[in-house]
């Protein structure tokens, strides 16, 4: 895999939206740690966390970020502040949203249940993003996300069947919510337009899947490994994708949760370290 292709994540250092989620390093320390690894490419992180004119004068690409937005509230428009990300990325030079249909509340431990009037109202929010992101030269990809409203299989195929939205085809959140991200890249190449490269301790997994863990208390307990270290086939997934013609990023993010500040050159340096050196070799 080339260099050019593969992107970093500030998730992999720890750095995320949710509130309460472990400590959070600087974007000094991360841009520090992504671009002594020789990475050139990032997604944003948190909103506002590695902004465009940051990211440009530490000489990194903006590969995009991650957008939750309300989508299935029939009382609630989210173009409104997805535009004002849209705006955001295009300045930056960005060319890619990834877009989540949050429930509205913090974190990604529980969700609600949807009406067939809410998911009409998703589907039709997510065509409508689609065609506004596409209007300014971005491509909108929608994420599966654990504690969204786009978990499991059924409803990734809801979206893929009910909307013309691309895919993030994030490997780890995919298999949390019970689809099989080797078997969904083979037959879904074409819709996908963002990749999200996770490892991942299969039995963990399951714990979520079936309520024995909340999906923060996986994330803590070592759910996603380094790349080639965990128990899918990226190897194949990459492959498929590849054979189908996918020249995207492969944005390499493996949740984590820190509980104190790690001393300089340890705690998730060693993790993307090892990630990066598997996906060079692919």
């Amino acid at each position: 895999m080339r260099l050019e292709r593969i992107a970093a994540a500030p998730i992999s250092w720890g750095v995320c939206e949710v509130p309460g989620w472990g400590h959070q390093l600087t974007p000094d320390r991360v841009l520090d740690e992504l671009t002594g690894l020789g990475l050139g490419a990032s997604e944003f992180g948190p909103d506002g966390f590695l902004p465009g004119p940051l990211l440009a004068a530490r000489g990194v690409t903006a590969a995009g970020g991650f957008v939750p937005a309300v989508l299935h509230e029939p009382d609630h428009d989210p173009l409104p502040d997805v535009r004002a990300a849209l705006d955001r990325f295009t300045a930056a030079g960005a060319r890619t949203l990834v877009l989540a249909a949050a429930t509205g509340g913090d974190g990604y431990d529980a969700r609600p249940e949807v009406s067939a009037a809410g998911w009409r109202t998703l589907l039709s929010h997510l065509d409508a993003i689609a065609a506004l992101a596409s209007s300014l030269g971005v491509t909108a990809a929608l994420h599966p996300h654990v504690g969204t409203v786009v978990e499991g299989p059924a409803e990734v195929d809801r979206v893929l069947d009910g909307s013309s939205v691309g895919l993030c085809l994030d490997t780890g959140h995919l298999l949390v919510g019970g689809t099989d991200p080797v078997a969904l890249a083979r037959r879904a190449a074409d819709r996908v337009s963002h990749v999200h490269l996770k490892d991942v301790r299969a039995e963990t997994a399951s714990d979520v899947r079936e309520g024995r863990r909340t999906y923060t208390a996986a994330v803590g307990a070592g759910l996603y490994r380094p790349l080639g270290q965990g128990d899918l086939d990226l190897g194949a997934l990459i492959g498929s994708l590849e054979s189908a013609g996918y020249d995207g990023w492969y944005v390499m993010e493996q949740d984590t949760v820190l509980t104190a500040e790690p001393a300089p050159g340890e705690g998730p340096l060693a993790d993307v370290r090892a990630s990066l050196e598997w996906l060079v070799d692919r």
